[in-house]
């Protein structure tokens, strides 16, 4: 999470995994989500980046990344596991 430091990082990660957690129904926990929230932050900042756009590194433009990210990674565990 580009911009923010490790604390600030792992809280926005937490809540960013805790609401994608929740807005995709799945049954994860609270380290869980701050590990959703933080990877899907990278992985959506790199896909981002890919596409030419850069987010800015706010809490909120990350929390929103997280999340994007966070989604993204739990679709795509579903879609690999075949639910």
């Amino acid at each position: 999470m580009q911009g923010l430091g490790w604390i600030a990082a792992i809280i926005v990660g937490g809540l960013a995994g805790w609401v994608a957690s929740t807005f995709m129904r799945a049954d994860t926990g609270l380290v869980a989500n701050v590990i959703l929230g933080i990877v899907g932050a990278i992985v959506a900042n790199f896909l981002l980046r890919l596409v030419g756009i850069s987010a800015s590194p706010t809490w909120i433009s990350q929390g929103l990344v997280g999340f994007a990210g966070a989604c993204l990674i739990i679709w795509g565990a579903r879609q690999l596991r075949g639910r």
